[in-house]
């Protein structure tokens, strides 16, 4: 299975961090917030991983190089400084690059110790969804489960965490552009064909400044364990 990292935003909440730093490679607990994401892919078993990039992305590869010091192959799907295309047009732009089966999509802006091994995409569905326990910032959460079943609407609600397992044939219709990913995904839920399950272990939306300096003194901290 290919691996996808989402990249390319531009980190606006997170400036002047992110004024000359993309925020992929901001550090926390004495390495780039991408490189947690690298080494729980390949210790899964990842072996080639894509990036978009957009925001000062020439920094991402320079930083992040071949991927072969981690034991994949990293490949890059440059979106342009300042053209970012959203997180469906994103992901859509790189699917040559994803072939032809499921592939795994991760928000960067997060910080997780969920199994990646773990996620299974059942026959018949488009996309399997790891949601999480609403934080503070976002109490309403973002869908229903249903059992296995994800919904626009009902309860409980829950927070769609960044991590997902899509086929191809997610983004049929779609053109070349700028689209965000959630449309797909609610037609997905209409057609019953999204599935998902809640995720109990550590996760962290890194949003603000003040988030990333928590989640970096839980680190250093030794309140959070290391990537395998």
């Amino acid at each position: 299975m290919r691996a996808m990292i989402l990249a390319a935003g531009r980190g606006n909440r997170m400036r002047p961090l992110t004024d000359r730093v993309p925020k992929p490679l901001l550090p926390v607990g004495g390495k780039p917030l991408i490189q947690y994401h690298i080494e729980r892919l390949a210790a899964a078993g990842v072996r080639e991983v894509v990036i978009n990039h957009a925001h000062l992305g020439e920094q991402i590869e320079a930083a992040l190089g071949d991927g072969a010091q981690w034991g994949v192959t990293l490949h890059y799907s440059p979106e342009g400084e300042g053209r970012a295309l959203e997180t469906g047009g994103g992901i859509f732009k790189a699917l040559p690059l994803l072939g032809p089966g499921p592939f795994l999509v991760v928000n960067a802006d997060i910080w997780t110790d969920f199994p990646f091994m773990d996620l299974d995409l059942p026959e018949g569905d488009l996309a399997h969804l790891v949601l999480v326990a609403n934080p503070p910032q976002h109490p309403a959460g973002d869908f229903a489960l249903d059992g296995d079943r994800v919904r626009r609407d009902g309860e409980p609600r829950y927070t769609f965490s960044g991590i997902g397992l899509y086929r191809p044939e997610l983004f049929t219709g779609c053109a070349p552009g700028a689209f965000p990913l959630a449309p797909l995904l609610r037609r997905a839920m209409d057609q019953g064909q999204a599935g998902g399950h809640l995720y109990r272990g550590d996760w962290f939306d890194i949003g603000t400044p003040q988030r990333l300096d928590e989640l970096n003194r839980r680190l250093t901290g030794g309140q959070l364990g290391p990537c395998p």
